[in-house]
């Protein structure tokens, strides 16, 4: 059950490339504190299905696994339902965050659809004035794209590509995700250790 003491998020995982994003986003909201408010859709179900492996044949059992253990809680909320608490802007969140965020997700925010919960939920952050975050996981980009991004931006929505950097030295694929996780988190002013930022080492006092 979600503590109304702690800070909430919402974060939705559309079927867009780079499931891995969206899951590490949560853990590390998770692990910081945060409740999190979790939309999947369908699409987002069978990528995370195809990329990490998932069983999702009980959704409600691979959840717990992946998110039971951390310091704050999760709830799921089915895409379909139109009535769940966060698609209403009297129930207070720190903001909502869509990693990765396909263009057909995008362009029905930068519409107003609110065809499902997760783009009512957006459409709540707009109109109530709250941080939301856009994930783009698509290349390349057609105009239709760009011109949708632009006009969420303009509303203030910060749009994130995913675009690793390469100047911390990565490993493995874990530092790039943690890195782009990182990078959402400084968006909304919240603080981690997802990866090694420029200038830290070499800007050292010497000893």
């Amino acid at each position: 059950m979600i503590s109304s003491k702690k800070k909430a998020m919402v974060v939705g995982v559309t079927g867009a490339s780079g499931s891995i994003y969206g899951i590490k986003l949560i853990q590390t909201l998770l692990d910081v504190g945060y409740d999190v408010h979790i939309v999947i859709s369908n699409a987002g179900w069978r990528v995370i299905k195809e990329e990490l492996g998932w069983n999702i044949a009980d959704r409600n059992a691979a959840l717990n696994e992946h998110f039971n253990g951390y310091s704050g809680s999760y709830i799921y909320h089915q895409i379909g339902d139109i009535g769940a608490s966060i698609a209403s802007g009297s129930f207070l969140v720190e903001g909502m965050i869509v990693m990765p965020c396909s263009m057909g997700t995008l362009s029905s925010i930068a519409n107003g659809t609110s065809d499902n919960l997760m783009t009512r939920a957006a459409d709540v952050m707009l109109k109530e004035g709250r941080p939301l975050v856009l994930v783009p996981r698509e290349t390349p980009l057609h105009a239709i794209h760009l011109e949708n991004m632009l006009k969420l931006a303009r509303l203030g929505v910060r749009i994130v590509p995913a675009m690793p950097a390469f100047y911390f030295n990565p490993k493995n694929i874990d530092d790039l995700v943690a890195f782009l996780v990182g990078k959402v988190l400084d968006t909304l002013r919240i603080e981690h250790e997802l990866f090694t930022r420029w200038g830290d080492e070499s800007e050292q006092p010497g000893k």
